[in-house]
């Protein structure tokens, strides 16, 4: 008969929101016991046999908190500042002394901005963590007390059924939570552990046969959930860390544009990133992290760079569909066009630092004969330099934070900029490598820049840590313009 081989996870860590998916190793019952790690369902067995799944959650009496820094570790001590401050509770945990030290010079700006915002407007989590919580999974203002199921849940593509109590052992209960071989943990399931059951049944009984293979996860920790960037003015207001999108496009001739390397699967391996971890490089996590920051910024034009074709066909072209985008750049464009000329964007990482050549001849429209990257040209293809030239009035959008006036937090921003090259300090940033490959190029002619999102520092990042983190999922930064279009004539 049919018969189970092996059970495992690609990481014993689950996540919020992140979909978990065992790989189950079969037998076949023919004449060479062939193995095979596809799925067999109800509806296409074979050789008379298919494969049922259970998901369960073990619920304790005895309640656990996760670190905020360290979410694999339970929770020691906890922030009574961020109590106080009304903070989300999961970020007011960490796992030892020494965790919250480390993490003080991050962890302290939430004081700050929670402090800030009530000055200002008496709404701090609002101001301060609605822009993501309005798009993610709930996770950040979760609580950690462990709530009774529901009477009935739904999970991915699984009908909705009563949730039952299965079994309990003194002080655990085993709640089933899923009856399909995916199973995507929900804040429900933060602080527990998953056990995944799979059997061999009888096509035509429709009873087990043999015994059942079993995995357990560790516990279950909430999607880390990283300070989110405000946008700010470059004539020196600070625009609200909610931004209304249906405000902006009711302007005539306003729009943001996002360029974002989310760094592809295929580089995102534990030899070229040692300091994350393993689970926080895995594919199922990432791409659902790098999904809730692209559509928190609610970008009107999204550039995204280094996407696995198979990744954009399958998982970035239907859930982008869902926000409305291939409709809201055509609305946008109606917009332009209806009150100014055509402008041009250039977006992108273009692996060249700035001073370059590549960056100068984008932004001063040529290069000096004598640069360094001209002089090794073996196939004679930069000659003569004359040729290395253009007309467009192309303007690097993140110069305007060391081009325009004083204002509130714009002076930290210039901190964060190059004063020779007038780009970010950085945007790439790794444990080996640390400068910028990305930018926002706009004619200036027909554009001007109205916001940018804040840039990150290395504290902002943690002294700890480098990109990627569980934090932020890519290597790189994302970068966030707010255009205005110049009226005619």
């Amino acid at each position: 008969m049919l018969s189970v081989l092996r059970v495992h996870l690609p990481s014993d860590i689950p996540i919020v929101g992140c979909e978990l998916t065992p790989y189950v190793l079969l037998r076949r019952p023919n004449k060479d016991k062939s193995v095979i790690s596809e799925d067999v369902s109800e509806s296409a067995p074979i050789d008379g046999y298919f494969l049922r799944y259970k998901w369960y959650r073990i619920q304790s009496d005895k309640k656990v908190a996760i670190c905020s820094i360290h979410p694999s570790e339970q929770a020691t001590l906890q922030c009574l500042g961020c109590v106080k401050a009304k903070i989300p509770v999961t970020k007011s945990y960490h796992c030892s002394p020494k965790c919250f030290s480390d993490a003080w010079q991050h962890h302290r700006v939430l004081h700050e901005r929670a402090a800030s915002a009530v000055n200002e407007n008496g709404n701090e989590e609002e101001e301060i963590f609605g822009r993501f919580n309005s798009t993610g999974s709930g996770v950040t203002n979760a609580s950690l007390a462990f709530s009774q199921s529901s009477g009935s849940l739904a999970n991915g593509t699984t009908p909705l059924y009563p949730a039952a109590i299965t079994q309990r052992n003194g002080s655990e209960t085993w709640f089933e939570v899923g009856r399909a071989k995916t199973y995507t943990p929900s804040a429900d399931d933060i602080g527990h552990t998953l056990k995944f059951e799979c059997v061999v049944v009888d096509a035509e009984t429709k009873l087990p046969v043999g015994p059942s293979s079993t995995i357990l996860t560790s516990r279950v920790i909430p999607a880390p959930c990283p300070t989110p960037r405000r946008m700010f003015s470059v004539s020196g207001v600070d625009i609200p860390g909610h931004l209304d999108l249906d405000g902006r496009l009711s302007s005539s001739g306003t729009f943001t544009v996002l360029s974002y390397n989310i760094l592809s699967d295929a580089y995102a391996t534990n030899e070229l990133y040692s300091y994350c971890p393993s689970w926080a490089l895995s594919w199922t996590y990432r791409r659902q992290n790098l999904l809730r920051e692209i559509v928190g910024y609610r970008a009107d034009i999204v550039c995204l760079q280094e996407v696995q074709s198979n990744h954009f066909e399958e998982f970035f072209a239907p859930e982008l569909d869902k926000h409305g985008y291939v409709h809201t750049l055509l609305k946008g464009l109606e917009k332009i066009a209806a009150s100014a000329d055509i402008p041009m964007l250039v977006c992108g990482d273009f692996n060249s630092m700035p001073g370059s050549a590549p960056h100068t001849l984008l932004a001063l429209g040529k290069v000096d004969p004598m640069h360094q990257d001209l002089v090794v040209d073996p196939l004679g293809i930069l000659r003569p330099a004359s040729k290395l030239t253009h007309q467009l009035p192309l303007v690097s959008a993140y110069s305007s934070f060391a081009r325009m006036g004083v204002g509130l937090g714009l002076e930290q921003q210039r901190r964060r900029m190059d004063p020779n090259t007038n780009e970010p300090l950085f945007t790439n940033c790794t444990r080996d490598f640390i400068g910028t490959h990305d930018y926002i190029f706009y004619s200036a002619d027909s554009l001007t820049v109205e916001s940018l999102l804040e840039l990150l520092d290395e504290e902002s990042l943690r002294k700890d840590t480098a990109l990627p983190s569980p934090e932020w999922s890519s290597d790189h930064i994302a970068l966030l313009a707010e255009f205005r279009s110049r009226c005619k004539g």
